[in-house]
């Protein structure tokens, strides 16, 4: 009776420790990403439990309005963490903040993309233009970026992100968790040496064996400059020196014989929308004195309008950005930012527009 009760007890404890060991499987988790939670794959990083008490979990793309650079298949970052390292940039493509981003994104996309880096484009538009899949596409193909564009046209992984600025890049490592943060221009070496680590903690977690480059990408210098973005809309034209500023509708000017620094003037009539100003009549002007060495401007017709660029009272010659002809004149239409100066040094000149026919639509100058 008593070895009848010891086998009994033995095969308990046999049965109760196999089902102990499967219940330890590994098996598929779950990951926090946004409001949804995904399946990712068991594998983690040694550092996961220490770092998912440092670092936030990525949001999952919420609802894009369009791809580019996919084939036409969407993109999901659920079907991304724990495989790859991943950076999400917020841009759009008439900023010049994130076109002086593209080089160092798209160099770094073809150098570490066979390592294991992943880089998305979420592009949030500005402007009511920058919806269009077309215009974004033709903008993607001149940048010439290779990696996949996502469209976030009515902001909703925007707003998952909390997001606020053009550019914002999210840094985000195997396990989902975003690693680094940045805001606008810069900070491009530190970025590039977190990405190098994180694909070696990739490598380490997945047991490849790969030489990930420890060389950093320099793609261009220090942008300085002394005058702000300016708008030359109805709710943000705050930099307007003549007429009354944040009021729509259909206004006059009459621009002064002198300037100061950093304020537009306009001349003739103009009808002020919500994202940018029209020129009624033909032979209107725009007159900015600047302290930059680049100036560009996001600009649109539908019929195509040329513009004459004079720099202190005598048309462009030295310094022409690369939308400027022989003559010191550019042909705006399609809506995109035009490069109207790009100079050696950081100076003040005084830039005059003259818009030789009407419906020149401004919506903003920049500067670098």
């Amino acid at each position: 009776m008593k070895r009848n009760i010891a086998l009994i007890a033995t095969l308990v404890l046999i049965v109760g420790s196999i089902l102990y060991l499967q219940s330890q499987k590994a098996g598929p988790t779950s990951v926090a990403i946004g409001a949804d939670t995904i399946a990712t794959s068991s594998v983690h990083s040694a550092q996961y439990a220490a770092n998912s008490l440092i670092y936030p979990m990525a949001r999952e793309l919420v609802s894009p309005d369009g791809y580019i650079n996919t084939g036409g298949e969407p993109i999901k970052l659920s079907d991304l963490v724990g495989k790859k390292v991943i950076l999400l940039d917020f841009w759009t493509y008439s900023c010049i903040n994130c076109q002086r981003t593209i080089p160092y994104l798209e160099s770094w996309y073809q150098k570490y993309q066979n390592d294991g880096l992943v880089i998305i484009g979420i592009h949030t538009p500005e402007f009511s233009f920058e919806k269009q899949l077309s215009n974004v596409a033709t903008a993607v193909a001149n940048f010439g970026i290779t990696y996949p564009v996502v469209l976030d046209s009515n902001y909703a992984t925007w707003n998952a992100y909390n997001n606020n600025y053009w550019p914002e890049e999210y840094l985000i490592d195997i396990d989902g968790l975003v690693r680094e943060h940045n805001i606008g221009e810069g900070n491009y070496q530190e970025t590039e040496t977190n990405i190098q680590q994180l694909l070696s903690q990739r490598a380490q977690t997945l047991g490849l064996s790969l030489n990930i480059p420890t060389s950093l990408t320099t793609v261009n210098g220090a942008i300085e400059t002394n005058s702000p973005e300016t708008y030359f809309d109805s709710s943000r034209n705050t930099y307007l020196g003549d007429g009354q500023q944040n009021t729509p509708g259909v206004q006059m000017f009459t621009a002064p014989t002198t300037f100061v620094l950093n304020t537009l003037y306009l001349d003739k009539t103009w009808n002020i929308e919500s994202e940018y100003a029209e020129n009624i009549t033909p032979g209107a002007r725009i007159i900015y004195q600047y302290d930059a060495k680049d100036v560009y401007f996001v600009a649109s017709s539908k019929l195509g309008v040329t513009v004459t660029v004079l720099i202190d009272g005598k048309p462009i010659q030295v310094d022409k950005g690369a939308d400027v002809n022989a003559l010191g004149q550019v042909y705006i239409q399609a809506p995109r930012l035009y490069k109207l100066v790009e100079g050696t040094t950081q100076q003040q000149h005084t830039m005059e527009l003259i818009v030789q026919q009407s419906g020149l639509d401004a919506y903003t100058f920049t500067f670098g």
